[in-house]
């Protein structure tokens, strides 16, 4: 099976470029097993200037980063998107103030790391991220409805994790005292708050943390978002396969 009419176009509305990226890979790379070598749904990406939604962001501005994404989604539909994601975290709060789904439909981030955490059986998540999100609204609005429990670091090392994302992570920069650093806050929050997993809930995360470095699960939310895309873009193509294959002896 191949890329065709029945495989519906990913649009991407990219912030960061490492995050962006990162999401934009996992699509292209792990679609060879469903479509066929070196196949996957066709992608559309769109960004504005990162600089932009930062500026939005220290003045906590939503409804103008929300008509950032508003464009970026026009953009995207007039290209050809069938439906959008976007791997920023941070800036999924901005939904709250304007329906984009009127315009495209849109996979939300947190839902889809809320619906993995849940399938693991996770109950109290370590939420890693901007202070923006932290503190936000953006995982405790889909986690607590499902019965988990968000747990938030310390003010001190909120401050932290978020120079450690504006001023390295999304430069693509990463070094072993951050890395350090990252870990001993997780491990922290293990032992005093009992989490039972770690959501990288900035998608520049991944870059830095994983499952083989950290002391607890990682729910990554770039990668997941990009394969609930990629379930998105394939489900009528896989359904029709599944319909279509002859019957094993």
């Amino acid at each position: 099976m191949n890329s065709g009419p029945l495989v519906k176009t990913i649009g991407i509305a990219a912030c960061s470029g490492p995050g962006a990226a990162l999401c934009y890979e996992t699509i292209t790379g792990e679609c060879s097993g469903i479509l066929g070598a070196h196949h996957h749904p066709e992608v559309i990406l769109h960004s504005l200037s990162f600089g932009e939604y930062c500026r939005l962001l220290k003045k906590s501005d939503w409804k103008a980063i929300a008509q950032l994404l508003s464009c970026t989604c026009d953009v995207l539909v007039a290209a050809g998107a069938d439906f959008i994601i976007c791997p920023d975290n941070t800036v999924h709060e901005a939904l709250n103030h304007r329906n984009l789904q009127t315009q495209a439909p849109w996979l939300h981030i947190a839902e889809t790391v809320s619906a993995e955490a849940q399938s693991q059986n996770f109950k109290r998540l370590a939420i890693l991220g901007t202070k923006y999100l932290m503190e936000g609204p953006v995982y405790r609005d889909q986690l607590v409805p499902m019965g988990l429990h968000p747990i938030t670091p310390n003010l001190e090392e909120r401050n932290h994790i978020n120079s450690i994302i504006f001023d390295r992570l999304v430069f693509n920069r990463v070094n072993k005292k951050d890395l350090l650093d990252l870990l001993s806050i997780i491990e922290r929050m293990q032992t005093e708050e009992k989490c039972d997993a770690v959501v990288l809930g900035c998608t520049e995360l991944p870059l830095i943390l994983n499952d083989e470095v950290s002391p607890l699960p990682t729910l990554d939310s770039t990668r997941l978002l990009a394969r609930a895309a990629i379930r998105e873009a394939t489900a009528s193509a896989m359904k029709l396969a599944s319909l279509t294959a002859p019957p094993r002896c």
